[in-house]
């Protein structure tokens, strides 16, 4: 079985808190197998399975910051 690996540009970080806030709010959401990697840096998180999209943006905003699907 494929999973999707699905990455999300992510904006308002400013430290390792923000960082584990945004993976601890990624983790929980449905379809979410694994989150591979939130990027204070970079800016960007990438989780694999198969979740929604919007989900996970609102999971993000919810924390406080914004997201986008990457490119």
């Amino acid at each position: 079985m494929e999973v999707d690996v699905i990455k999300l540009s992510v904006t308002g970080m400013s430290c390792e808190h923000c960082v584990g806030a945004v993976r601890k709010a990624l983790s929980v959401v449905d379809g979410v197998e694994a989150v591979v990697d939130v990027s204070l840096e970079r800016g960007e998180a990438i989780v694999e399975g198969k979740p929604e999209i919007a989900a996970l943006i609102a999971a993000i905003e919810e924390e406080g910051y914004s997201a986008v699907l990457a490119s």
